[in-house]
């Protein structure tokens, strides 16, 4: 089983029988082209409609595969970033959709759409979309039910709230499976202090073999490798990614 680093949240994960292709979104080096040439059945999946996770681009795939899947959040459907017609599964989250070659479960998200188990070739693999503790750096000045203005996100938050409704997350996801042989998950450090305390509290409670970080381009590759020294603590492995089109 190999996994080729694409692009912010994009993978390419190809097995002895298939391939799949996570969050595509942009691909600079020209990684995903080659897959496509394989005589492989693709699977392809979008978490949300945010365009650093979908682009409608996927679609004209099919043009040069035969042989491929469309597995989509139904919210990109309900923001009319793509046609009904166009994808072969929708799903929201507790949905499920099953093949002879791999079976999927769409879990929930503490933004836009869902995160992804995917069981395959005997691998258990996890895609975390924008699942993540996304406010931690307010948490060590907020109050129980006061907000406080984020000027990064124009809004107000509560992220006493938003922590509580990613840890229910989890809860759900342990609900299917309590291990992943491959995690891919955000370490952003555009989020600020504590970017990393979504990844932690996630290791927290599974069984990881390698956590794969992602959603990292705007603060670079080696701010990812921050959270090393925490899986190092759990012994899981972890992927320094270096650039795009990386494998492992």
């Amino acid at each position: 089983m190999t996994l080729t680093y694409v692009f912010h949240s994009s993978f390419v994960l190809e097995t002895e029988k298939s391939i799949l292709i996570f969050d595509y979104w942009v691909d600079l080096n020209g990684v995903v082209s080659p897959f496509l040439k394989k005589n492989k059945p693709v699977y392809v999946f979008s978490s949300h409609f945010h365009e650093d996770h979908f682009n409608s681009a996927i679609f004209e795939w099919r043009q040069q595969h035969e042989n491929i899947t469309y597995i989509l959040s139904k919210d990109i459907y309900k923001h009319r970033r793509a046609r009904k017609e166009e994808a072969d599964v929708w799903l929201a989250k507790g949905g499920t959709w099953f093949d002879d070659t791999l079976t999927v479960w769409a879990l929930g998200s503490t933004d836009s759409g869902v995160s992804w188990i995917v069981e395959t070739a005997g691998k258990r693999i996890f895609h975390s979309g924008d699942l993540n503790n996304w406010y931690a750096r307010f948490l060590s000045e907020a109050k129980p039910g006061e907000t406080i203005y984020s000027e990064e996100f124009d809004e107000d938050i509560d992220p006493i709230a938003h922590e509580k409704q990613y840890l229910g997350e989890l809860k759900v996801i342990r609900k299917i499976a309590d291990s992943f042989d491959v995690v891919m998950f955000p370490v952003d450090g555009r989020i600020g202090n504590g970017y990393t305390l979504g990844g932690r509290q996630f290791i927290e409670r599974f069984k990881v073999g390698l956590f794969v970080p992602m959603h990292f381009v705007a603060s670079g590759f080696k701010s990812a490798w921050r959270m090393k020294e925490f899986t190092d603590e759990k012994s899981i492995s972890f992927w320094e990614i270096t650039k795009e089109g990386e494998k492992i």
